[in-house]
This record gives structure tokens, C-alpha cells and sequence, in this order.
């Protein structure tokens, strides 16, 4: 009988991808530095060993930091067209290993395969945004106050750039910042999840490829794995700039550590994201983007739907049609395409789901659509659970926290002004959303009266946004942007020049000062 890696063509992408078992003393290429500890990747597809692989200890750390330094030193010289020309090539190389890391994205995190392809082709997606950003890298120009002089702006690259990033999107977040902070000048050093270590190892190997071909220097991508070096990235002053994604409460971490030793951050952190839906909505628009919202990567997606505020004159006929929605959804191993739901990530997750719905359930919380671990053949690894939905108030304690797994708060409201006042009385500011064919109650919504949050959406739901768009949120969500719009700019240091081009050297705002 074939194993499931064999059914789905894992090993031969892990192949492709060129990841084998990595044992002691073994390299991956001159930009991994690995000589730690093993890290055993499981799949919570079905439990099984994927690969081991090295973490990297503080000399492996130390080692990438002086290959990045001097990488630098040569990287930042390079025009941004010929930086953007590179980039170019590394989405070309995505494209041709869309399918196998689409692959290994599904089986070592558990999101969908189509998920999972979808998040490669976000890479892509960024590479062309930023080529095209590469010959965008604007400054300003002003008119002084002084006769015959020239004031303007320009950026510069900041240096190195740590990126630490989450299991849920394990390449996708990385190359948000990759890609802009090399067409910018800057050089990283990556930290991938230690729940999702072959991600980073392969999307390392086809992106080594193409700056090999280029004759770029080492040290423009570096690859570190293993839990203590975030705190090592964190705290070293070389590191101007640490964009990290994961929860608020490490988030908290991060932010004051950097911040102490006057480094910037961005922080992409939770999210309790809620779809309002008005008396006037399509609800079978409602349905499709509530319900891949709250179940879509089994619930672990930072903009995953986590309350639905619904008018009360239209709940009933809502609550039924998902309930009926729910009661179709089909959970099982996200490789085969049949399925709409997979794993939550590990044990740890599941104890997590568990214990919210009991807290929901405890603080008066009714159940509408039961929830619980699924076990038997298919489900082996213990970590399949059903996703859940549960009439709650907005004020309960966990409803005001994140739970990152499929569970959904339905809740009424009566006018659009209480539904906008119970939104944003939460305290993550992440992405929001509401379902409604009532132009003054769209207007209202993204008014300033309106959504708190990053991210406002209509008539599409919290999941899923585009590249083209600055990604992030405020308040407990940490304020950062990636991606699209000017989010460069966060990648890059600010400096304002003045250029005397007279024969004599008048002061600012008329001072005198004879000698």
C-alpha cells in the first residue's frame, strides 16, 4: 500500500526542492549556517518524521552576521534596477518550483494545497511588485528659504534586516520582506518557524541558485534556524530593523528589546477579526466569505474570521445557513483537493481550541455547531478538529482574546453603530469586513467613525489580501506594514540634504552671526 508521501508525490518535491536528512556536520550551502542541535519536522498531516534538520548555534550565528556585513558593504552599491533585475530572476525561479514548495508548504504546515500553492504564488506576486518598486525608490524635492540653495530627500538602505517569521505562512511572510528590503539595498537574515524548518530550507536553495548565477556576494540571504536565535536577532545592535510575525504577547517581547537598543521594528501580530453582516447583505456572498474566513487554514491565519456581528433581523436565517454550510465541510489531508479543511499545526494547537471552547462554554457561551477532536483512519496525528460555532457575547474574556483555530463567535446587534462600536472593542486591530448593499453603510464603515482596524474590506471577507496593498493592523496588532503600497520605506533610512550652491552662507531663519 503506498504511504501517503508516496500518493501525493511528497518525497520526489522534497527532492526537487533539495531536501534530504541533514546530519551532523553536514552543510546546505554556504549561506545556512547549521551545526546545532537536530530539529525533527513532523507533518500534522499524518504525524510522520518529514526531515531533520540543524539548528544553528551562536557561532553559526556569528558566522552569518559577518557574511551579511560584508555583503552589504557591496549589495548596497548595486544600482536598484540591477537589485530589481535579480529579484526578477528569483520569481522566475518560484514559478518553476511553484508546485513542489506549494507541496511542502501543505504537508509541513497543514493548510490546503491549494492554500499552499497559493501562498508560493504570493511570492511570485511580490517579486514582480517589487521589480517594478526598484525604479520607484522616490525621494522629495523642496524649495529653501535660502537663495541658491537645494533641499531634498533621499533613502539609503538601513543594513541588515532580521526577519522572523510564523509557521501559518511560513514563506510568504518572508518574502514580503525580503524582496523589498534586497531591492532596497538591504541584506536579511532569516529566522522560519521551528514548526516549519524544510519551508525555509528550500525556498534558501532555489533562491541561492539564482544569486549564484549573478555573482552576488554570500551573506545577501541568510538562513538561521532554531528558537534562541530570534532572541540573538532581537538584541544585537547591528540589526537596525526586525520585522517579526507571530503573537502579541512575543510580539510585546520583541518590540522591547529592539526599542531598547533604539532598533526599529515591524510587527504583524494577532488578529480578532470580525465580518459585520448587515440586514441588506448578500448572504450568499456572506456565506462564502464568513465560512473560508473562519475555517480557511483550519482557523491559523492572522486574519482569520473570528466573530460574526450579525443584524439581528436577518441572525436566524444566517446562523442556519451556516450551520448547514458547516455541516458539508469536508476535513481530512489538505493534499487531497477534496478536502476542505486540515490540521491545526500541532498537539499544542489542539489543546488551545479545546480549552477556548470550554472557556466560551464556562463564561455562557452557546454552542450551534459542535466542536472536538476527530480520531480513526485519516486522522492519526491527533491534530484534525472540527471547526466550531458558538453564540457568545462580544465581552467575553475569550472572545476578546485570539484563539488560533476554527472557532467562530456569532453575536447580534440591532444598528450599525453599535455593530461598528462592537468590532473594534477588542484589543488586536487587524482586518475587518462588512457584507452589505447599502451605499451610506459601506461609506460609514470606512469612515473615520468606522472600522479601527488595517485592514477594511466590503463585501469581502478578513482573509486574503493582495500584495498590492500595505499589509498590517493597529493597536495589539503591533502597527507594522509589509508588502505592497509605501511599506518600503520602512526598509530603508531617511535623510534630508541641503546643497549651498552660493558664494555665501546665509542662516536658517535669518540668524546672524558675524565673525
Amino acid at each position: 500500500m503506498a504511504t501517503l508521501t508516496d500518493q501525493f508525490g511528497i518525497q520526489e518535491a522534497l527532492t526537487q526542492l533539495g531536501i534530504q536528512e541533514v546530519n551532523k556536520g553536514s552543510s546546505t550551502g554556504s549561506e545556512f549556517f547549521a551545526n546545532g542541535e537536530i530539529i525533527e519536522s513532523y507533518s500534522p498531516v499524518d504525524g510522520s518524521l518529514i526531515a531533520k534538520v540543524q539548528a544553528s548555534t551562536k557561532e553559526d550565528y556569528e558566522k552569518a552576521m559577518e557574511k551579511a556585513g560584508e555583503a552589504f558593504k557591496t549589495w548596497r552599491l548595486m544600482p536598484a534596477p540591477k537589485r530589481g533585475e535579480i529579484v526578477r530572476q528569483m520569481g522566475d525561479e518560484l514559478r518553476k518550483y511553484k508546485e513542489p514548495l506549494g507541496q511542502l508548504v501543505s504537508f509541513e504546515m497543514g493548510k490546503s494545497l491549494q492554500e499552499g500553492l497559493g501562498e508560493v504564488q504570493e511570492m511570485i506576486d511580490i517579486c514582480d511588485f517589487a521589480v517594478g518598486l526598484s525604479r520607484q525608490l522616490y525621494g522629495l524635492t523642496m524649495h529653501s528659504e535660502r537663495p541658491q540653495h537645494r533641499m531634498y530627500e533621499q533613502y539609503h538602505p538601513v543594513g541588515i534586516v532580521g526577519i522572523i517569521s510564523a509557521f501559518n505562512f511560513p514563506v510568504a511572510v518572508w518574502s514580503w520582506n525580503a524582496m523589498i528590503a534586497w531591492v532596497c539595498g538591504d541584506v536579511c537574515i532569516w529566522k522560519p518557524s521551528e514548526k516549519a524548518p524544510l519551508c525555509g530550507i528550500a525556498c534558501q536553495n532555489i533562491i541561492k541558485t539564482v544569486l549564484e548565477r549573478n555573482n552576488v556576494p554570500e551573506g545577501v540571504s541568510c538562513l538561521i534556524n532554531g528558537r534562541e536565535n530570534g532572541e540573538l536577532l532581537n538584541n544585537d545592535k547591528r540589526i537596525p530593523l526586525v520585522s517579526f510575525t507571530g503573537s502579541t504577547k512575543v510580539g510585546r517581547h520583541v518590540s522591547k528589546t529592539v526599542a531598547e537598543r533604539f532598533g526599529n521594528t515591524i510587527l504583524e501580530l494577532g488578529g480578532n477579526n470580525a465580518i459585520i453582516v448587515s440586514e441588506h447583505a448578500d448572504i450568499n456572498m456572506v456565506l462564502v466569505g464568513a465560512v473560508f474566513g473562519a475555517v480557511g487554514t483550519a482557523g491559523q491565519r492572522c486574519t482569520s474570521t473570528r466573530r460574526l456581528i450579525i443584524h439581528d433581523s436577518i441572525y436566524d436565517k444566517t446562523v442556519e445557513v451556516l450551520k448547514s454550510a458547516y455541516s458539508q465541510l469536508k476535513i481530512g489531508n489538505p493534499l487531497d483537493s477534496n478536502n476542505h479543511v486540515g490540521p491545526l499545526i500541532d498537539k499544542d494547537s489542539v489543546n488551545n481550541y479545546l480549552n477556548a471552547i470550554e472557556r466560551a462554554k464556562a463564561e455562557g457561551g452557546k454552542v450551534l455547531v459542535e466542536g472536538g477532536v476527530l480520531e480513526g483512519e485519516g486522522y492519526e496525528s491527533g491534530c484534525y478538529v472540527k471547526p466550531c460555532i458558538i453564540e457568545a457575547d462580544n465581552s467575553f474574556e475569550i472572545v476578546q482574546h485570539e484563539t488560533f483555530a476554527p472557532v467562530l463567535y456569532v453575536m447580534k446587534y440591532s444598528n450599525l453603530e453599535d455593530a461598528i462600536a462592537m468590532q473594534n472593542d477588542v484589543p488586536q486591530g487587524l482586518s475587518s469586513s462588512i457584507f452589505t448593499q447599502n451605499m451610506r453603510e459601506m461609506e460609514l464603515f470606512l469612515s473615520h467613525a468606522g472600522s479601527d482596524c488595517g485592514i477594511a474590506n466590503v463585501n469581502i471577507g478578513t482573509s486574503g489580501a493582495e500584495i498590492g496593498g500595505a499589509f498590517g493592523g493597529e493597536k495589539e496588532t503591533g502597527g507594522g506594514r509589509e508588502s505592497g503600497s509605501d511599506a518600503w520605506k520602512a526598509y530603508m533610512r531617511r535623510q534630508t540634504n541641503t546643497i549651498n550652491y552660493g558664494t555665501e552662507l546665509p542662516l536658517a531663519q535669518g540668524i546672524s552671526f558675524d565673525i
